[in-house]
């Protein structure tokens, strides 16, 4: 599990984050959610390391996150964040094979190009395998970054808004194997989701912030109601019972 304790985070003086304690189950989907400005990709941020809190720890299985080196880090954790960029003239395959770096170190094996070939196919880009990354949709490129990350195989794979640019064919097929890959494989996946419907159709566990501070957390099922779901974003939302799961609706 990753803990988050008492931790806090500011920018040039400004509170992004204060006092979160929370703890983010392993095997599972986990869903953060919340209005724009709560603080959702800064605690990404937070939990790879990559920025560090002002007060507070994180510990990742036990360990703190700091307390690692970045290979060890690496092999551990992966993330798409949703600023990444990418160098224009990389092949698809070869943009996606850095995901087994910490691996192999620059050495590819047989077991990495077939960790390769597997990830190319599961996320549908084959076809354009040796397309330039400048050549490509946004959501081809989307679904690159997040085969990248797959490829890592690490036993944490954080998403920060991973359905942008994804059609709903794409968009509905990655939820399901981000749920296949926690469930069967025991993969933790903290995913920043804005579709309330894709965080609780697919998503076991769910966190959500706003103003940089924790309102709710706990399983789906329980915290994703219609009074939690109207105070969190300010505006009237109703959840419904479709074909046997829950539907979210906020259009006036």
């Amino acid at each position: 599990m990753i803990e988050l304790r008492n931790l806090s985070y500011a920018i040039a003086g400004t509170p992004i984050l204060e006092n979160i304690s929370a703890t983010i189950p392993k095997g599972r989907v986990t869903a953060i959610i919340g209005p724009n400005g709560a603080g959702k990709s800064s605690l990404m941020g937070l939990m790879t390391g990559l920025i560090k809190p002002l007060a507070g720890s994180i510990h990742v299985d036990g360990v703190d996150v700091f307390a690692m080196d970045r290979t060890e880090l690496a092999l551990k954790m992966a993330l798409v964040s949703q600023d990444s960029g990418v160098a224009t003239r990389l092949r698809v395959a070869d943009f996606v094979a850095f995901g087994r770096w910490p691996h192999h170190q620059g050495r590819p094996r047989d077991e990495d190009c077939k960790c390769l070939r597997d990830a190319m196919a599961k996320f549908e880009l084959t076809d354009i395998a040796a397309r330039f990354m400048d050549e490509i949709s946004g959501g081809q490129k989307q679904r690159a970054f997040v085969a990248m990350a797959y490829v890592q195989d690490t036993d944490w794979l954080l998403l920060d808004e991973p359905l942008n640019n994804l059609d709903i064919r794409y968009a509905g097929a990655l939820m399901r194997k981000l749920k296949a890959l926690a469930h069967q494989d025991g993969k933790g996946i903290p995913v920043v989701i804005h579709d309330l419907n894709y965080a609780i159709s697919n998503a076991d566990y769910v966190i959500a912030l706003k103003d940089g501070c924790l309102q709710f957390e706990g399983l789906a099922a329980d915290v994703m109601t219609a009074d939690n779901l109207s105070k969190l974003y300010d505006t009237n939302v109703t959840v419904s019972d479709v074909n046997g799961r829950g539907f979210v609706q906020h259009y006036v």
